[in-house]
Order: structure tokens, then C-alpha cells, then sequence
């Protein structure tokens, strides 16, 4: 004879699902699966294309390859990628205090009022939708071609991108200390420093890492607008139809982006 604990021991069969859900999974289904037609359809994807022009991409690859590996290629491919490093360091470091200045007033913890907290965070948003392409194009018309440029565009579109990350991260911090000092009368500033920024030091130095690997990959692009680096070495590469010295432009690239991925993972592990 089956006990009650026996009975509270069976398996719960479960619930059906309700017909309003179901509806509603379907309904999400049914609008992405449009997108995804008008995006198809949009953006003239066509299997058929790229497979009639494999020719093409088969005589381009066998015109860059062997790579041209001599030393008066290779010299100047690797003081390009040595200049594209540079503009990547200085783009990510030059925006530091900026990037912490914005995100201390883009933080609720931290901002003095709500409408300096609204303006910082509608900068911020604004230095993020600007493509850094777009700002190297602006300053290159203003200080002409070279690094310089590079440095400028890396350093706005940083600002915006480090600012709300750290802005996040401020939010994110444990109240507890923050409470401690503010019911002990101290001010936001020394809250700020004794509080919430040591407490997120670690976070935001990953940010900051993981940010000067996408900046030096950003820096590359650059070098195409006129920004200097390396990438100007392939934009003239391929404008010259030397895909075999466009090719050793981009094999040193592949051991910078590798090397400076290691690093700051290496970096980044130490600090967490």
C-alpha cells in the first residue's frame, strides 16, 4: 500500500505550457525570422556570386603569395607596425583620465546631480556612435596624414567606450563601503577615492587592457584613412597591386595583434 511520503516522493509531471506563452515564443520567432529575409534580401547575399567569383579571390591569393620577404619590405612592415603599436598605446592611455573623469559623472553613485549624469552619459554616447574611422578622418583634414590623427580618433572613441565601461563597473561596486562614507559625512570625491575606485582598481585595469588590444587592431584600420602605421603600408600595397608585399605587411600584423593579446592576457590574469 503506497504511503503519503511515498506519494510526496512522485515525480511532478510538468505544467503544459500556457497557450499565451506559446503565442508569444512563436510571435518572437516568426520577427526574427523576418529580420533575418529583409536582412537577406537587403544586403544582396548571394551564394550563387561567391561562388562565380572564386576565380577571382584564387588569382588574387596566388598573386599575394609567396610573401615578399625582403629585407627592404620587411624593414619598413615592421616600423609600421611598430608606429601602429604606438598609436594604439597612446590612444588607450592618453584617454585615461578623461575616461575616468566621465565615468565618475556618468555613475549614479558618483554624479553630482541627475542632469550632469544625463550630459555625461549623452557625451559619452555620442564619443561611442562616432566611428573612430570618422574621427581620424576629421583630424587628418585638420593635422594632415601620419600618426598623429591616429592617436586623436583612438583617443575620442576610447573616452566614450572606457567611460561607460567604467561607469558600469562604479555602479556595480559593493554599497557597503560606499554607505559606511557617506553615514560617516564624507563627500563624493573622498568616497570616490577611498571607497568605490579601490574596490573596482582591478576591473577597470582589464577594461583598460582588453581595450588597448582593440585599439591597437583599431589602429591598423586607421592607417588606411591616412593615419599612419602599418595600415597605410597595405592601403599603398594594394593600390600599387603588390599583393606579395601586402601579404608580409600582414603577416607582421598577425605577430603584433598575437603578441599584445598575450601580453595583456597575461596581464589581465596576474590582476584578477
Amino acid at each position: 500500500m503506497t504511503s503519503i511520503d511515498d506519494v510526496r516522493r512522485l515525480p511532478v509531471p510538468p505544467r503544459p505550457p500556457r497557450p499565451r506563452a506559446l503565442f508569444a515564443g512563436w510571435g518572437i520567432a516568426a520577427v526574427v525570422v523576418t529580420a533575418h529575409v529583409i536582412a537577406w534580401n537587403t544586403t544582396e547575399m548571394s551564394l550563387g556570386a561567391l561562388a562565380e567569383g572564386r576565380r577571382g579571390m584564387v588569382d588574387f591569393i596566388g598573386e599575394a603569395f609567396p610573401p615578399a620577404l625582403e629585407w627592404d619590405v620587411l624593414r619598413p612592415s615592421l616600423d609600421g607596425a611598430l608606429v601602429t603599436l604606438w598609436i594604439g598605446l597612446l590612444g588607450t592611455t592618453l584617454s585615461v583620465p578623461f575616461s575616468l573623469a566621465l565615468a565618475l559623472l556618468a555613475a549614479r553613485g558618483t554624479a553630482p546631480s541627475t542632469w550632469v549624469y544625463q550630459a555625461a552619459r549623452s557625451l559619452l554616447s555620442f564619443l561611442r556612435a562616432v566611428p573612430d574611422v570618422v574621427f581620424a578622418l576629421v583630424f587628418v583634414t585638420a593635422v594632415g596624414l601620419g600618426p598623429f590623427p591616429g592617436v586623436l580618433a583612438l583617443l575620442c572613441h576610447n573616452v566614450g567606450v572606457m567611460g561607460k565601461l567604467w561607469a558600469e563597473a562604479l555602479e556595480d561596486a559593493d554599497p557597503g563601503p560606499t554607505q559606511v562614507l557617506r553615514s560617516a559625512g564624507a563627500s563624493r570625491i573622498q568616497i570616490a577615492a577611498h571607497a568605490l575606485l579601490p574596490a573596482v582598481t582591478p576591473q577597470l585595469a582589464g577594461l583598460l587592457l582588453y581595450r588597448l588590444d582593440v585599439n591597437v587592431r583599431s589602429s591598423l584600420v586607421l592607417g588606411l584613412v591616412g593615419a599612419g602605421g602599418i595600415g597605410f603600408l597595405i592601403n599603398q600595397s594594394i593600390k600599387l597591386f603588390q599583393f606579395d608585399e601586402m601579404l608580409t605587411h600582414i603577416l607582421v600584423v598577425l605577430v603584433l595583434i598575437v603578441a599584445v593579446d598575450r601580453v595583456s592576457a597575461a596581464v589581465r590574469r596576474r590582476l584578477t
